[in-house]
């Protein structure tokens, strides 16, 4: 898809969030505009950034790929991820504002009293900021490779490089410009195209997608093989070109590729016929369209499990991200940090509808993909292939801005964060100075990581950063806002019996490959298991502790639960305050 109009439209980006986040830098003066904006974000402007930072990789390009290949239970992605801000309306917005905490861990401290369960925070919010990071720098790589032919890691050094100087320059404030704007323009930049697509789909007879074939090449079509990739054909194909195949190198006219699995060798370029099955990733589901159109249609072996997992992880995870939670930070009071959130479920449900439209159609005009592995390329590669010439080009362009975009906007968030966490309980540096070598910290850690990622598709890697969030971060909130019987040692023990189950879970998804063994699902969707061993963990290692119960507890409930007109929020009386 390699396009001029692609590579201005990806620098165009680049250069737009430096320059905004430059003007931010003009209005950035204290510490507290670097953590939180000095608290003064109004609720629209705030959504705006919220919705910004929030859709990420995943959400952008992620979402698709998932439907593209696994069919409608990934609707459960957008889903829970849009749900997950209800929860954290109604459960947790407004006490954690009046809690006048800048960072999680802050607000840790001061509900337990505690240095202990705030150390325990801080580890689980880097290892949960960092997990988040790798797929937006994944996805970077992705574009960037799929619209230039860059090496991967080109695209995830420009994102760490523009989005660490951001950072560095104006801390929240600036980044609260930038994300405002790109929520905006990842809207436009995914709808405009789709709207097109859906037109040229009605003028081609609106191709079925439940019929009971495989998905098969619309035309001849040229794959290359970027890495060594296992596929199953479905039935024998003739295929063309030059390459490795079973360990032998073809260089021929044409050889025969029987039905069953094939090792296709790193850099081998074959032709595939008009109408033949296409092959298929061997981790991947060889449904029909047919059946790929069917709930339960995602190939794992215990597939309502893997879709009840997937619930409690977005439904509940939202809430324990680092770069979500400090949003909240920056309202003026509780009541803003509701209406704010009622505001993000509106933007995010009208973000929502485009990524499936993609994924569907991307079964029928890029089934390629589906061989290859590069599910997520579904949306950047669709306006090429549906529209021929320039018109093409201008929408794939515009796509792959929106996509650059939302990688560099969630990053922004999470180095905010990271930085936030860093600077106070890591490096213990205060004021700008800390906050910003915190920042260039932040951008560097997930960037190495990218190195030893698996590929794993990055709505997935997600995944497993919201369900290590709902495991850990979650029962704190949630438990230690509304229940006023849990102890240091309580929560410092569901912390850790949730959060490290579901991080070394993950971490074994992605840097090995568990194959088709049964337990695979457990550990690529653990929260089904984690989620209630932290939450049960956390309120019986409490009512066992009860002497270690927190002093002033009741107090603390008063300060997250009362109006604040009564003037118990506690606004402006962090120590952060003090060292601006």
């Amino acid at each position: 898809m390699t396009s001029g109009y692609a590579i201005v439209a990806v620098l165009v980006v680049a250069l737009g969030t430096i320059l905004v986040g430059t003007y931010g830098l003009r209005v950035s003066r204290t510490t507290s505009d670097f953590y939180v904006a000095s608290r003064t974000v109004s609720p629209w402007w705030n959504a705006s950034a919220i919705g910004g930072e929030y859709l990420s990789a995943a959400s952008f390009v992620g979402i698709a790929g998932l439907i593209f290949a696994y069919g409608p239970d990934m609707l459960w992605f957008p889903v829970g991820y849009t749900a997950g801000y209800l929860v954290l309306l109604t459960m947790v917005a407004a006490p954690l504002r009046r809690s006048g905490a800048y960072t999680l861990p802050d607000f840790a401290e001061a509900r337990f009293r505690s240095r202990g369960v705030r150390a325990v925070a801080s580890i689980l919010a880097l290892a949960i900021g960092w997990l988040y990071l790798l797929p937006q720098l994944e996805g970077a790589g992705l574009t960037l490779n799929t619209v230039t032919g860059a090496p991967d890691w080109v695209g995830a050094l420009i994102v760490t490089v523009v989005v660490t100087a951001n950072v560095m320059s104006g801390g929240m404030r600036s980044i609260t410009f930038v994300q405002a704007f790109q929520y905006w323009f990842k809207l436009t930049a995914i709808t405009v195209p789709i709207v097109f697509l859906i037109a040229v789909w009605q003028v081609h007879g609106a191709d079925s997608l439940t019929t009971p074939e495989y998905p098969a090449f619309r035309q001849d079509t040229e794959v290359t093989f970027p890495h060594d990739t296992m596929i199953h054909a479905e039935e024998p194909l003739y295929i063309k070109g030059i390459g490795e195949i079973d360990g032998k190198y073809v260089n021929t006219v044409g050889h025969g590729l029987t039905a069953g699995y094939h090792r296709i060798g790193q850099g081998s370029e074959f032709v595939f016929p008009k109408g033949g099955a296409v092959p298929h990733v061997s981790t991947m589901a060889h449904n029909t369209n047919a059946s790929w159109a069917l709930p339960e249609s995602s190939g794992q072996q215990f597939p309502l499990y893997g879709v009840y997992s997937l619930i409690i992880a977005t439904f509940l995870g939202t809430m324990g991200l680092p770069h979500v939670i400090v949003r909240f930070y920056t309202n003026p009071n509780g009541t803003a940090a509701r209406r704010t959130t009622l505001i993000v479920l509106g933007l995010l449900t009208v973000f929502y509808w485009m990524p499936p439209m993609y994924g569907a159609l991307g079964r029928l005009y890029t089934p390629e993909l589906l061989m290859t592995g590069q599910t997520d390329a579904v949306v950047l590669v669709l306006p090429t292939r549906m529209i021929d010439g320039i018109g093409g080009q201008l929408l794939g362009a515009l796509v792959a801005g929106g996509a650059f975009a939302a990688f560099l906007s969630t990053s922004s968030g999470l180095v905010v964060s990271l930085a936030g966490v860093l600077s106070q309980d890591v490096l213990r540096l205060g004021g700008v100075r800390g906050f910003r070598i915190s920042a260039m910290l932040a951008g560097i850690v997930p960037l190495a990581m990218t190195f030893v990622a698996t590929g794993m598709p990055v709505a997935d890697m997600v995944g497993l950063a919201f369900a290590v969030a709902a495991s850990s971060l979650c029962p704190l909130l949630m438990l230690g806002i509304w229940s006023t019987r849990i102890t240091k040692v309580g929560a410092i023990a569901g912390m850790l019996a949730g959060g490290v189950p579901a991080l070394t879970a993950g971490l074994v998804t992605m840097l090995t490959d568990t194959g088709n063994a049964w337990y695979e699902v457990l550990l690529s969707r653990p929260a089904a298991w984690t989620v209630p061993l932290g939450f049960t963990v956390m309120y019986v290692v409490s009512l066992l502790t009860q002497r270690h119960v927190p002093p002033g507890v009741q107090q603390t409930m008063v300060k997250l639960h009362a109006p604040e007109n009564l003037g118990l929020d506690g606004s402006g009386s962090s120590s952060a305050d003090e060292r601006s």
